[in-house]
């Protein structure tokens, strides 16, 4: 098949926390630092060419905030001992940590002929059909970028595109401890609430299963025909 139709999928996902013995469990988890997760996106995007095929990269981060490179840091209340980073994405302030799943989209815009607004509205499609699928009834926002449950944003999303390519992408809550947010006004609305999926399904999968199904929703909106997994080890 040509790369036009190939996906690859570099999957890093750690094992699925429990959250009854939270703190315990982070020992065990395969959990990034951020900062050479996006400095691979970016050593990435600089050097792939015509010929590469477009990656979506799953994982979960250790702890942190993250800051759009415009953001104001008056949305940031108290950090606590949560580092913060400033970035290249669009975006005020979120928080990143174990229990959401990152899925970051390294996508040449150019091949597929999309826009950066329909790649965030596709991202967001995407969680909302996987949604849908549990149950759950799920909206974008075309003010605030992301999805939400009942007013409360349940996915984030946050982009940089260089070179005609994306990449960041998106963070869905699945199942984590909330209490960081508290330290925010998330993505810059001091009143805006998160949610989880935990909060709203009677029995929450297994996190690697609604991993491929977002993998799977994803793949059919930009019509990739060939979707391959990488389990392979986190090198930075």
């Amino acid at each position: 098949m040509s790369v036009d139709s190939q996906l690859q999928v570099r999957d890093f996902l750690s094992h699925a926390i429990n959250p009854i013995a939270y703190s315990a469990s982070l020992a065990t988890t395969q959990l990034l630092d951020y900062e050479p997760v996006w400095q691979a996106m970016k050593e990435f995007t600089r050097t792939r060419t015509a010929e590469t095929p477009d990656e979506l990269w799953l994982l979960e981060h250790a702890p942190v905030f993250t800051l759009g490179k415009a953001a104001d840091e008056s949305h940031v209340i108290d950090a606590g001992d949560i580092p913060m980073v400033r970035v290249d994405r669009g975006g005020q302030v979120t928080y990143h940590g174990p229990g959401q799943i990152m899925a970051y989209a390294l996508i040449n815009l150019s091949r597929r002929n999309l826009g950066v607004r329909a790649l965030v509205e596709c991202l967001e499609q995407t969680v909302i059909d996987v949604l849908a699928s549990y149950g759950v009834e799920a909206y974008g926002d075309r003010k605030a970028p992301g999805v939400y449950v009942e007013k409360k944003k349940i996915a984030a999303l946050g982009l940089r595109v260089s070179r005609g390519c994306s990449y960041h992408g998106l963070c869905f809550n699945f199942d984590f401890d909330t209490a960081p947010f508290a330290g925010i006004n998330p993505c810059g609305f001091p009143d805006l609430e998160v949610t989880q999926l935990q909060q709203q399904v009677a029995v929450l999968p297994d996190k690697k299963t609604l991993a491929k199904q977002l993998v799977e929703a994803l793949a059919e909106r930009l019509a990739y025909d060939d979707v391959r997994y990488d389990c392979s080890v986190w090198g930075g």
